[in-house]
């Protein structure tokens, strides 16, 4: 008999996203796997119970029927484990296990092992199940849509019979995958775009899109491991928000998406380089949820300070549900096949990196050495 699999119903508060679409189920019953979904798991997503019959799974009336009879259970924000994990059953999803290795410690407790799709390697194999990346790319287009609703003015250059409107002023610091999104949406609602990383490398990619490069001296490289922006000292800080300040003053609209791994978000943007800000500029902080890149920025809030609208949204990929679902699916689709065999089973294989870098815990082992420090746990070999 092959995997039995379930998809849960998300239960945090704002979350209308569901683990997979009736669009990938096909791909999970042609390995053999049987496949049971919470009912009404899709639904604020787009996607209703009768499309996954359709597609082959089976509807289970609550997440307590889910969990008693599959092995595997896909969420896309893994939930407290409760009495609804049992002992042996694996569970795959977004833990946030740098930020919350609490909760880690709750699934080591139930016996269960858990993979925590945060930390999947960035490396080539990989990119098709990268769920920070695919998230990041949705975050980064709505954080324009917002800006623009908020701005007193219009993005585009527009000549009309009344005269010419000039085009807003777009700053996005951090040219991760949200960044470049950001940058790339702004260009296509007509505004002039400038792009800013501590990562010198990442010039090419900003000027590819049409974008100005910014460029602040801060000394030796940002860039840290993973391709992530390294954390900066103070001295480079101090330096880079001299030359930020300076910048920004030109700006109608500030994007920021700057973000370390399992830290606070680095503050860019101070209080006093808001008060410099022409009066109905608009800072949108997509690292609102981890303190911020804004020194003003409250998460889930919008604020305004000398004129300047400071908007910190949260969950930003639940808002833009049904395709944010589609990417997330097969970012978790492709993931769970690569480690079934051909003939439908599930294989740990702790030689392959991708396997080993998500997994947090087995069996009711913490292994992430990583999660291991955090919790001040002996690290395991």
């Amino acid at each position: 008999m092959g995997l039995s699999i379930g998809v849960l119903k998300e239960t945090l508060a704002g979350e209308r996203r569901v683990a997979i679409t009736p669009k990938v189920i096909d791909v999970l019953t042609k390995a053999g796997a049987e496949v049971l979904v919470e009912a009404g798991a899709g639904l604020e997503a787009g996607y209703p119970d009768e499309e996954y019959i359709v597609k082959g799974a089976k509807i289970a009336s609550n997440a307590t029927a889910v969990a008693e009879a599959a092995q595997i259970l896909l969420t896309v924000r893994v939930p407290v484990p409760g009495g609804l994990v049992k002992k042996g059953q694996i569970v795959i999803g977004m833990a946030d296990p740098l930020s919350d290795p609490q909760l880690s410690a709750q699934y080591a407790q139930t016996g269960a092992t858990l993979f925590s799709l945060e930390l999947v390697p960035r490396i080539t194999r990989a990119q098709s199940m990268d769920v920070l990346s695919s998230m990041a790319s949705i975050a980064g287009y709505k954080a324009v849509l917002i800006a623009a609703s908020a701005l007193p003015r219009l993005f585009p250059m527009m000549s009309t019979a009344a005269g010419t409107v000039p085009p807003a002023r777009v700053l996005v610091i951090g040219a991760g995958v949200a960044g470049l999104q950001a940058i790339a949406t702004a260009r296509r609602l007509g505004a002039v775009v400038s792009g800013y990383d501590v990562r010198a490398a990442v010039k090419e990619q900003i000027e590819s899109l049409g974008a100005k490069f910014v460029s602040i001296t801060i000394g030796a490289s940002g860039e840290g491991q993973g391709g992530y922006a390294r954390a900066l000292t103070d001295e480079e800080i101090r330096s880079q928000r001299e030359q930020m300040a300076a910048v920004l003053k030109e700006q109608d609209v500030v994007i920021t998406t700057a973000a370390v791994p399992g830290r606070k978000a680095p503050t860019l943007v101070t209080r006093e380089m808001v008060h410099v800000m022409n009066r109905g500029s608009v800072i949108v902080d997509l690292a609102a949820e981890r303190g911020g890149n804004c020194e003003l920025t409250c998460a889930g809030e919008t604020i305004v300070d000398h004129g300047v609208t400071i908007i910190g949204p949260v969950n930003l990929p639940a808002t833009v549900p049904n395709h944010a679902s589609q990417m997330y699916g097969r970012n978790v689709v492709t993931f769970l096949k690569n480690m079934m065999t051909k003939e439908g089973a599930l294989n740990i294989d702790l030689n392959d990196e991708i396997t080993r870098d998500s997994l947090v815990v087995r069996d009711g082992a913490i292994v992430n050495t990583r999660v291991q420090e955090l919790l001040g746990t002996p690290v395991t070999g």
